[in-house]
């Protein structure tokens, strides 16, 4: 598995990538939020938008990186790294897709300088906590918050400055 930023050829299965990943958290085709998650061209534009590939070229997941100035940013403070929209193609689940593109981001963080470390997720999405609970993240329920009357989003941070 390579993890490398993503380019113009890769957004459409970005896109759907992330579809299919967020498919059981949404209310269905018709939610909102679906299309934000399929559109991988804004985030790569907007932010930094990873790729984890097979040796064969096939992406199975992906990851937004929000450095400082990205309008992505939700919840990080100056001095912080932000990540979202971590997904795995479900065919690749399993596979430790998920962690090595967080420990990327993470890498990417303390190369920054940003060594504490944020994400919101949905209270749902056990699979994605078992993974932050493995790299040292944990609850911060002070930065919880709701985008939306019925979404509300948890909030983990992991601080490189304690281990």
């Amino acid at each position: 598995m390579r993890i490398r930023l993503a380019t113009d050829a890769d957004l459409e299965a970005v896109g759907d990538i992330t579809v299919a990943a967020y498919t059981q958290f949404t209310l269905g085709p018709d939610d909102p939020y679906v299309a934000r998650l399929r559109d991988s061209a804004t985030r790569a534009a907007q932010a930094q938008l990873w790729v984890a590939e097979d040796d064969d070229g096939t992406v199975l997941g992906s990851v937004t990186l929000c450095p400082p100035g990205s309008p992505w940013r939700e919840i990080s403070r100056p001095g912080e790294g932000e990540f979202r929209m971590l997904a795995v193609a479900p065919q690749a689940r399993g596979r430790g897709v998920g962690e090595a593109l967080t420990r990327h981001v993470l890498a990417l963080c303390a190369a920054a300088g940003e060594e504490v470390v944020v994400i919101s997720s949905l209270a749902e999405m056990t699979a994605a906590h078992r993974i932050y609970a493995r790299l040292g993240f944990r609850r911060l329920p002070d930065r919880d918050w709701s985008p939306d009357d019925d979404v509300h989003l948890i909030a983990f941070v992991r601080d490189g400055r304690e281990g």
